[in-house]
């Protein structure tokens, strides 16, 4: 009984210890081993000891409260059992890990070598399972939208950016050229010529304003050549002759410049010629480019890669993605995905066919139309394509051998860009197929294939000729079998379809539009530009090559690929865009525009002339020539026009010009009367007096005489 009244009788703070312990071990004894553990050792990352510490805390903030509490201790006296309390928690204090916590984390959360092992093979139901496979599916996601791009491998750190100046190409079909630049080196990239408009009357090409290139060209390092198109390379010579850069390009490219220079008396510049080897980046400048083969309708075409400071940029040049071209040598994807893996800050990429769904036919689906149609002609056949599209020739060459025929190549462009590429081994054809164009006539009809130009409608092409009878050795017969291999380029419609109307007047078979793929394309279509997308995985977009409504259809297509619409820009022709890691934006518009070259002289062809040709096309032309005395008697008139009223209306209208003449003169004040103010007003008021009769402002050219 003493002992039990004695063990009744502890102090107030032998009571308090008692309660905590007692209700800190009554915790555990509600739960099992397992989870003892588990309240010790956190799911999160901190350590065991931390986590000690942390129960420790609290532990002692706890016990200073119910002492002071329960007792009014001096604040010496809650100190002193402070530190007891703390003393004896640090002998009791678990200091190691337990094993099987952190191997139940492994198990359930993270996975080793890829894989994640079910946790409960043995559970009735199926909850368990389903929670492992959920975490399996959300790791792949993760991962999968983590590879959709490689953003996070740009240096976003660096000051360095790079700038994109587009002096042609966009807003158009053609004239490709564009400037890439760091403060202290650019290159140019294509140079190209495009097509005039029906009212640029006696033009033949346009090409770019090279104005920007004269205020950076001490810092341009070289021009890069693409492939071998004209509306990439036309303007070349026309560069060259005010200045000269290196100019790195493959094989055919430079090829065809080297034509260029030689019929412009530039021959010497071919030392400027870089002939390069594709997947071999090249120091240029402050760039390193690398040349990625590509497909199109041109052989020897590539894509570029261009490492900068601040990062990797991709030029797709033209291209279309053919799995089966005809040279068994398709588009370098395996390159282009290394690129896009290893981390792509801007793309830029060819934009023609935006509008066109699927996918472009290969180049070797026009194989099986021209079997068709070779098999049914009867007499000769005549092909026209595009001079520059060297497997197309080259697929009706092989169809011709096939059925006999002898080939004539009729067409300068065709006749230099053919033998080009067999001197250079892109093709293999034997030179005793070939025949000349005065030779025609010595073989059956059966047994003749004439390759040529024209498939534009060029008024000087070879087929025109032909068609109009202006040919000196080819005219067209009711047995000919024409095939226009080609698509007529926007603008060019009125030109096609005139040379159409000639060779079928002339009785010909013409097979142009009657077969799908009598023609394809050379651009890739809606899922080959989301092939490249995917591939390249570029952060920033620049939509190029073709009009706005074709940039603009771009843009959507690169949206649906993931591309971020903030990080896509439109250009037009002039404008600047800075591109860093981190931000693109417009910075300022530079001087561009075209410069008119009549391709007969080759020479450039002033503003001012063009525009005065279109005035007088479009309103016509009224020249007034007079002798006035200065007692302001007419001693003699003659008004002329053209382009304004008919024929037979000439007599009438120069009569009332004379009556408009006689009273100019006659009220003309008596101040200042000399042939210089005369005509003055002679213009001012035959201009008005013209515009109400007949509405239109026609070119007045006076020539008063006082005597």
């Amino acid at each position: 009984m003493q002992e039990k009244e004695t063990m009744e009788k502890k102090t107030p703070e032998q009571s308090s210890q008692v309660s905590r312990f007692s209700k800190f071990t009554d915790r555990f004894k509600k739960k099992s081993p397992e989870e003892q553990a588990n309240d010790m050792t956190s799911d999160s990352t901190e350590s065991s000891q931390n986590q000690a510490k942390n129960f420790h805390n609290r532990f002692k903030q706890r016990d200073s409260k119910n002492y002071t509490n329960t007792q009014g201790n001096t604040q010496t006296d809650t100190q002193s059992n402070t530190n007891q309390g703390q003393k004896n928690f640090e002998k009791r204090r678990w200091q190691g890990k337990n094993p099987h916590a952190q191997h139940n984390k492994a198990q359930n959360d993270e996975s080793i070598n890829g894989i994640r092992e079910v946790r409960d093979v043995n559970e009735k139901g199926n909850l368990g399972l389903h929670k492992d496979l959920k975490r399996g599916v959300e790791a792949n996601e993760k991962i999968q939208r983590q590879s959709l791009n490689a953003h996070n491998k740009l240096n976003l750190n660096t000051k360095a950016s790079v700038r994109i100046t587009p002096l042609g190409g966009l807003g158009e079909i053609g004239g490709n050229i564009t400037v890439i630049e760091t403060q202290d080196s650019a290159i140019v990239i294509d140079v190209g010529m495009s097509f005039p408009n029906e009212d640029m009357h006696g033009v033949d090409i346009l090409v770019p304003d090279f104005s920007y290139l004269f205020a950076i060209k001490d810092k341009i390092a070289a021009v890069i050549i693409t492939h071998a198109h004209e509306d990439h390379i036309g303007a070349v010579p026309y560069l060259f002759k005010l200045l000269q850069f290196p100019i790195y390009g493959t094989p055919l490219p430079l090829g065809m410049i080297g034509s260029k220079f030689d019929e412009h008396g530039l021959k010497k510049f071919r030392s400027f010629f870089k002939i390069v080897e594709k997947r071999k980046p090249i120091k240029i400048g402050a760039f390193e480019v690398e040349w990625i083969n590509i497909t199109h309708s041109i052989i020897d075409a590539s894509a570029l890669a261009i490492r900068t400071e601040a990062g990797v940029i991709i030029h797709t040049g033209d291209f279309k993605i053919d799995h089966t071209p005809v040279d068994n040598l398709p588009t370098d994807l395996h390159r282009l995905a290394h690129y896009g893996e290893e981390g792509v800050m801007l793309l830029l990429s060819d934009s023609t066919n935006s509008h066109r769904s699927g996918v472009t036919p290969s180049e070797a689906s026009v194989g099986p139309t021209f079997e068709t149609l070779f098999k049914q002609a009867q007499g000769r056949v005549i092909m026209s394509t595009f001079s520059s599209n060297i497997h197309r020739v080259y697929q009706a060459i092989t169809h011709g051998l096939k059925y006999n025929r002898k080939v004539a190549v009729i067409g300068r462009s065709m006749e230099k860009n053919l033998e080009l590429a067999r001197e250079l081994g892109y093709i293999d054809l034997p030179q005793n197929i070939f025949i000349e164009a005065h030779e025609v006539e010595k073989y059956p009809d059966e047994e003749v294939l004439i390759v040529t130009t024209g498939s534009q409608g060029e008024t000087m092409s070879a087929l025109y000729r032909m068609a109009t009878d202006e040919h000196r050795h080819i005219k067209i017969k009711p047995s000919d079998m024409v095939i226009i291999s080609a698509k007529a380029i926007p603008g060019n419609e009125g030109s096609v379809s005139t040379v159409l109307n000639f060779l079928m007047k002339a009785g010909a078979k013409v097979a142009y539009q009657d077969f799908s793929e009598i023609h394809v394309s050379g651009h890739a279509a809606q899922e080959e530009q989301k092939l490249m997308l995917r591939l390249v995985k570029p952060k920033f977009f620049l939509p190029v090559h073709g009009e706005y409504n074709h940039i603009a259809r771009h843009k959507q297509t690169a949206i649906a690929c993931g591309v971020m619409e903030k990080n896509i820009l439109l250009m037009e022709d002039g404008d600047q865009i800075e591109v860093n890691p981190n931000y693109m934006k417009k910075v300022r518009s530079v001087k561009n525009g075209k410069t008119y070259i009549d391709n007969q002289i080759n020479r450039q062809i002033e503003n001012d002339v063009v525009l005065d040709r279109q005035a007088l096309a479009s309103d016509g032309i009224v020249i007034i020539s007079a002798k006035i005395s200065k007692d302001r008697k007419i001693l003699e008139t003659k008004i002329t026009s053209y382009g304004l009223v008919a024929d037979k209306e000439d007599k009438g209208f120069e009569k009332e010009m004379n009556d408009t003449l006689e009273f100019v003169v006659k009220n003309f004040k008596a101040d200042g009367f000399n042939a210089k103010n005369l005509e003055n007003e002679v213009h001012n008021t035959f201009k008005r007096h013209i515009f109400k009769k007949v509405k239109k402002y026609p070119t007045i050219v006076p020539m008063i005489y006082v005597v």
